[in-house]
């Protein structure tokens, strides 16, 4: 393997356990804090999010790899601005922010056509904010800890973290389906 390939490599699977690993962290946060379970439940949102019990909602975490894949292969031609610029993992998370959250492609809750286009409340529609923005700091905060302190630790604990949610996420989904029993 070429010393490219395996920077890219090694690019697209930290983009892919970085955003696995922020997106458990955020959702379990936006679960118990911003209480999803109820937001889910009521209001315009209800109508179209699934409710938090659903069995492939348990799944979703798990289903993040691939989503990290498409990711890092979407921003592999800009690997080299994010990681040997200045100020490179800021400019990453803006650009994750902008795209991804204000000025997407689609009338996505909290997104300006959002606002424009969907009978949602703004409240509604805002109340994913601190969510996205967690998951963003968290996102950039785990690829600089990649790049800046290169150790073999941090690859262990990426890979060790994946797993875990991999197997949670499989097992809730399990769990969900009455595939397993869970004592109540």
């Amino acid at each position: 393997m070429t010393d490219k390939n395996k920077e890219n490599f090694k690019f697209v699977w930290r983009i892919t356990a970085a955003h696995t690993i922020a997106y458990f962290c955020a959702g379990i946060f936006a679960l118990y804090v911003i209480d999803y379970e109820t937001w889910f439940s009521n209001g315009a949102i209800s109508s179209f999010m699934l409710p938090t019990d659903t069995p492939i909602v348990a799944l979703g975490p798990a289903l993040q790899i691939i989503r990290g894949l498409i990711m890092a292969l979407v921003l592999l031609p800009l690997r080299k601005a994010f990681t040997n610029e200045k100020s490179g993992f800021i400019k990453l998370g803006f650009l994750v922010l902008g795209l991804s959250l204000f000025s997407t492609f689609a009338a996505a809750m909290g997104s300006l056509d959002g606002f424009i286009y969907t009978n949602v409340p703004i409240i509604e529609q805002i109340m994913g904010y601190p969510e996205a923005f967690l998951w963003t700091v968290l996102f950039v905060g785990i690829l600089w800890a990649f790049y800046k302190f290169e150790k073999k630790v941090i690859n262990i604990t990426a890979i060790v973290l994946v797993v875990l949610v991999v197997l949670m996420s499989t097992m809730g989904y399990l769990a969900a389906t009455g595939i397993i029993n869970t004592p109540s």
